[in-house]
């Protein structure tokens, strides 16, 4: 059971500081319990509240085999969302935000397919037969494919949600999944709308350690739908075999009876 960070923790992480109370969205006064030298701070039972929710939605999302895009394109926020995402085997973004990634993927493939074979053909030498030139360039242009795309490379078809650090920074993404239905997941500041996503974790977005606090949690809940998948697996292979004994055994005809001896007649 993914255990939550407590109070204390998260004081610790600076997840209640918000921005400057001339920034702020109206619509993030339920989240909000005052102001301290012209910051807003947020409710950390809220906080609490939108983890515990966005924690359960996301052990399920896992639990059915289905992914979750992350999506962090902020300095302080690539590292700890590239080692999450890669821990529990979910795309990743963390360069940028390419327009189309998720309603153009079509093209998107075919962008991460020519990465692909360019990576193979460093790998197997056919470029040894080309120009430097011709080698430098293509080595260019994949590593400058694979910072973009490299986190999304194995991701086959739309995910089934995405999680975004901060919701006014990723408002590009965020409308791409919206548009296509997916659940959207985001730690929501002070200043963002938390009606803009399905699942809103009120918390600092721009502190590392805010940031890492959450995603820890969330991390938690998606191993702990993997570890329950695995084992649902595990049962069904386990049953299989016993489900074939069954009719095998009914249909094995059973040994005749043995006759009674029969009693003399009386005389």
């Amino acid at each position: 059971m993914a255990t939550k960070p407590t109070h204390q923790e998260l004081l610790e992480a600076g997840v209640h500081f918000g921005h400057l109370r001339r920034k702020w969205n109206p619509k993030m006064s339920n989240y909000i319990f005052g102001e301290k030298n012209g910051i807003h701070l947020i409710d950390l039972n809220s906080t609490i509240s939108g983890m515990d929710r966005a924690g359960n939605a996301m052990r399920q999302i896992a639990r059915a085999g289905k992914k979750i895009l992350f999506v962090a394109t902020k300095k302080q926020a690539r590292d700890i969302i590239t080692a999450a995402a890669t821990e529990v085997n979910m795309p990743y973004v963390t360069d940028r935000w390419q327009g189309g990634m998720l309603t153009n993927f079509n093209t998107i493939r075919r962008s991460i397919r020519k990465m692909q074979n360019i990576q193979r053909m460093l790998e197997d030498g056919t470029l040894d037969s080309v120009t430097k030139k011709e080698k430098l360039t293509l080595t260019r242009e994949h590593e400058k494919m694979s910072k973009v795309l490299g986190g999304i490379a194995d991701m086959s078809r739309i995910p089934n949600a995405i999680f975004v650090v901060d919701i006014v920074h990723e408002h590009l993404a965020v409308a791409e999944a919206k548009k296509l239905n997916m659940r959207t997941f985001g730690i929501v500041d002070t200043n963002a709308d938390p009606t803009s996503v399905d699942y809103p974790i009120p918390g600092n977005d721009d502190a590392s350690k805010s940031i890492k606090a959450v995603i820890d949690y969330l991390t938690a809940c998606i191993k702990q739908g993997l570890s329950e998948r695995s084992e649902e697996k595990d049962q069904k292979a386990s049953a299989k075999p016993a489900e074939a004994a069954a009719p095998a055994a009914a249909e094995t005809p059973a040994p005749p009876a043995a006759e009674e001896p029969t009693a003399p007649a009386a005389e």
